[in-house]
């Protein structure tokens, strides 16, 4: 297990300094927790020599965790403080929540099924991820009585942004959530002030859909 450790660690180096600075990231915080969290353990034990490519991988129930530099450029767009407080819509593997959680004060996440939900929330308990909330419910509605919040993150593509979930952000909040259709989409970065919501793009992606009341419909 030492030699695993260590080699993993040397995987998780490589991905940080050769898919996620060399594109640009900089935010240190953003870096180190890429760097802390293992992210061989969010997936199935015969993807772990895969986990640190530079792509998704499958997590069962026909969603992904995320490719490293998507995850790094989504939390880096949230510009998060020690004391934010940070909604996820999409809990997946829940390593994208782990990251979150190595910067921000609390990360409330839910997920709409169960079994990732379940899987996840063991995970969370297991690394002693004590300031990660765990839903099972219908993300694209949010957590109102938890709001307002001042990030929220959407792991899977919208057809609009939900007008749900702007309502449950903060004063100089932050929302980052792919906008688009079933197969491509925009990532784009919202920001409330004294003026309104703002709104900006950081480029195409790709994610799976965001299902639910405010998002695609169905299961």
């Amino acid at each position: 297990m030492e030699m695993d450790s260590r080699k993993y660690k040397g995987l998780r180096e490589a991905m940080v300094k050769n898919q996620i600075e060399a594109r640009g990231i900089t935010d240190a915080k953003v870096l180190a927790a890429m760097r802390k969290v293992p992210r061989h353990l969010f997936v199935s034990e015969a993807l772990m020599d895969q986990a640190y490519a530079d792509h998704p991988l499958p997590i069962g129930e026909q969603q992904t965790i995320s490719q490293p530099y998507i995850v790094a450029l989504m939390t880096q767009a949230l510009a998060l403080n020690k004391d934010d407080r940070v909604l996820e819509i999409g809990t997946g593997s829940g390593y994208q929540a782990a990251i979150l959680s190595e910067i921000a004060f609390r990360v409330y996440t839910i997920e709409k099924r169960r079994t990732l939900h379940i899987n996840a929330r063991r995970l969370f308990d297991e690394f002693k991820y004590t300031n990660i909330v765990t839903r099972y419910s219908d993300g694209t509605k949010g957590w109102e009585e938890e709001s307002p919040f001042d990030a929220i993150i959407v792991t899977a593509g919208a057809p609009e942004i939900p007008k749900t979930l702007v309502a449950q952000l903060g004063m100089g909040g932050r929302m980052v959530i792919p906008v688009g259709d079933m197969f491509t989409q925009d990532l784009i970065k919202l920001y409330r002030d004294e003026q309104g919501i703002h709104q900006t793009s950081l480029g195409g992606c790709r994610f799976v859909k965001l299902v639910g009341e405010y998002g695609w419909g169905g299961d």
